[in-house]
């Protein structure tokens, strides 16, 4: 393998790194709101309930540490996508983002 296909692969390795971290973050931040804002305000949930909202909702929690989780997130996502546009990656190398 030559070092150009070595070099990408490690870009695509740390694209996958990246896609975790801001997928667990979110995670992290949705369940920091559930424990703490949403039960101060008493709002529960059913079985079968659904709970949509803005991506933005993290932005204006009460919770100080939502807050940075959430500008540390938009950060990963701002530089996943220069990484994207950087580089000539095909849309099945990029299947994992989807």
């Amino acid at each position: 393998m030559n070092s150009k296909k070595k070099y990408k692969k490690e870009l695509l390795k740390s694209l996958k790194y990246m896609e975790a971290a801001e997928s667990t973050s979110l995670k992290v931040m949705t369940n920091l709101m559930l424990l703490k804002e949403l039960k101060e305000n008493n709002i529960s949930f059913k079985k079968g309930d659904v709970f949509s909202f803005e991506d933005n909702i993290f932005d204006y929690s009460e919770d100080k540490n939502v807050r940075i989780l959430a500008k540390l997130r938009k950060k990963t996502m701002k530089a996943m996508n220069k990484l994207v546009e950087n580089n000539n990656f095909k849309d099945k190398e990029l299947k994992f983002l989807a």
